[in-house]
């Protein structure tokens, strides 16, 4: 389901033709709302930088919002992955700035909205590898999208239920766009929370009891 079909469905399904600008904001909502629901594999991003020696701040993604990890990688090609922790922790931890106190990073913490703080100070310039939750290009905005493509039924619902609420629909209403974005959210989380996280080799296939 691409962005028109899916403004089409959502004006068929209400029988009201919103304006561009308030169907545009039910959807987005709809976004965030299965964004922040399941992880989904639509919503991991890898990026790879540098530090810089002596410099303990790196800079964030202008797209990030949390992480999943951080790995040093150093000359020899091999992975330390930071632990997160308070800036407090590091800066009581690593309070000389002095060159003689530099290393390879250990720790990383949100400094704030755009830069990570490390300690201790990195002695080299690292590759840094980053895994990090984002939110994927609105369907709004490209045309197609991967839960368009693949879960069409929950993007939908969900839509429907922003516009319920925004239309002021009757309590029946809501409940029945509730329950239906509720069973098409569980499909979704099936493969987020279920099958990206095991395998046949180490799981077993999955089995359903025979009724």
């Amino acid at each position: 389901m691409n962005y028109t079909q899916l403004v089409a469905e959502v004006q068929s399904y209400t029988e009201n033709q919103f304006s561009t600008a308030d169907i545009d904001t039910f959807i987005q909502q709809a976004e965030e709302r299965v964004f922040n629901t399941v992880q989904i594999p639509d919503v991991r991003r890898n990026q790879v930088g540098t530090t810089s020696t002596g410099n303990k701040y790196l800079s964030a993604p202008s797209d990030w919002l949390a992480t999943y990890s951080i790995a040093v990688i150093d000359s020899n090609n091999e992975y330390t992955y930071l632990l997160n922790k308070d800036v407090n922790f590091i800066r009581e931890s690593f309070p000389d700035t002095d060159s003689a106190y530099y290393g390879k990073p250990k720790y990383y913490g949100v400094f704030d909205d755009n830069t990570f703080i490390m300690g201790p100070t990195p002695d080299d310039n690292y590759t840094v590898e980053l895994h990090y939750f984002y939110y994927p290009t609105s369907i709004v905005t490209a045309g197609t999208s991967w839960l368009g493509n693949n879960f069409s039924s929950v993007l939908l619902y969900g839509t429907l239920l922003e516009a319920a609420a925004y239309m002021k629909e009757e309590p029946d209403i809501i409940a029945n766009y509730t329950q239906r974005y509720t069973d098409a959210l569980s499909m979704i989380k099936q493969l987020g929370d279920a099958k990206n996280r095991m395998d046949a080799y180490r799981d077993g296939q999955v089995r359903y009891p025979v009724q």
